[in-house]
This record gives structure tokens, sequence and C-alpha cells, in this order.
């Protein structure tokens, strides 16, 4: 029990954290786009820096839930770790400067889903923290 503390507090929370706050600066980078306070480039460039290591740290994520036995966590970030390697595949995963104003709603609603997703990941991360937290505190009373 002592390792699923490690796990949910030093390795879970801090990727989830760090998924969270790189769709929220994805969103906040196509926000800034279609303002028109960022050039096109620039935004790309910006957003496309974060797209492999965030596909990286999300499915590293779920291969460790998948290696520790957290199941429901596994089956929960496995159709977004799908469609991640789908989009590698296909090469589809970079956004493309010629095409970003095309593409920009669609882009900011799928990053705002994610950042929906990795939010709902955080929570139950806390949750999970302050789960074992009590059956711990529960454990030093009963001795």
């Amino acid at each position: 029990m002592a390792f699923d503390l490690f796990f949910w507090l030093f390795i879970s929370f801090p990727f989830n954290v760090a998924l969270l706050a790189s769709a929220f600066y994805q969103v906040l980078m196509l926000s800034d786009l279609e303002g028109d306070y960022l050039n096109p480039y620039d935004a790309s460039s910006r957003i496309n820096y974060f797209v492999v290591p965030e596909f990286i740290g999300q499915g590293l994520l779920c291969a460790l839930f998948l290696f520790t036995g957290h199941w429901f966590m596994f089956f929960f970030m496995l159709p977004l770790a799908s469609y991640h390697v789908m989009l590698y595949v296909k090469r589809q995963h970079l956004l493309d400067v010629t095409e970003v104003f095309r593409v920009l709603n669609a882009e900011k609603k799928f990053r705002i889903a994610k950042l929906a997703f990795y939010l709902t990941m955080v929570i139950i991360t806390i949750f999970r923290l302050v789960l074992i937290a009590v059956y711990y505190l529960d454990m030093d009373d009963d001795e």
C-alpha cells in the first residue's frame, strides 16, 4: 500500500498536472491566435513544441496504470491514448501553419475537450490521494 501512496503522489499527480498545464497552454495559444494577438507561425510552433511530449507523457501514464493494475484509470485513459497514436501514425498530430485558420475552431474544441479530460484526471487523482491518506490514518489508529 505504500507503493500506492508513492505512485499517486509522486508519479500520477505530477504527470496529470503537467498534461493539464500543456493542454491549458495550447488552448491559450489558440485563443491568442483567434484574437489576433499572435501570428500563425508563432502559435503553431509554440503548440507543436508541446504535442509530442504530451503524447509521450499521456502514453507513459496510461502504460503505468496498466502495469500497476489500476484498471479503471487505464481504461479511462485508453481512448485518448489510442486517438493520439492514430494521429501520430497518420502524421496529423502537428498544427500546420498554412492551414491553422481553417482548422482553428476544430483544434480549439479538441484541446478544450482534452483540457476537461485532464482536469477530470487531476480530480480523480486527488480523490485517490485522499482515499489513500484516510486509509493510512485509519491504519495508524488501529495500532
